[in-house]
């Protein structure tokens, strides 16, 4: 029984060196008051691109807790590759409240200055109205009948 515990505890210790550590981007960043619509833009893409980088690290990694999950019941130690520690899922959190915010301060900033106001153009007159997919039975049998 004392060595079941041990193994235990070892497993437990071992289990938090599995993943790496998340490295989290701040929300605001010192020089955001210097950048243009143009690096915004910029920045913003290039949080896009490392978001579905880290999806697809998330899902490798699913993949190996799930596969050591599974063989941990046949060779115990191979719980100690399980990762709890979801740096891809923590990484992309905060990168996709960094382009909250970078789209935030794009709307403040890269407004057109002079804005006329225009009339609404008419709407195409309609032969047939439109049935809406969430129509009832009655309406449905209703626009059926009337043709």
């Amino acid at each position: 029984m004392l060595k079941f515990a041990a193994g235990c505890v070892a497993l437990i210790a071992l289990g938090g060196c599995a993943g790496r550590a998340p490295q989290i981007s701040p929300l605001i960043q010192a020089s955001d008051h210097r950048l243009d619509c143009n690096q915004i833009s910029a920045e913003t893409k290039i949080n896009n691109e490392r978001i579905s980088a880290l999806a697809t690290e998330q899902s490798l990694k699913l993949g190996q807790n799930v596969v050591a999950g599974v063989a941990g019941f046949v060779i115990w130690p191979a719980w100690i590759g399980l990762d709890f520690q979801d740096a891809a899922g923590k990484e992309s959190r905060a990168l996709s409240q960094r382009n909250e915010y970078l789209l935030a301060m794009a709307k403040d900033r890269c407004q057109p200055k002079n804005q006329v106001a225009r009339a609404p153009e008419p709407a195409p007159e309609m032969s047939e109205p439109l049935l809406s997919s969430f129509a009832s039975n009655a309406e449905i049998a209703a626009s059926l009948v009337a043709r």
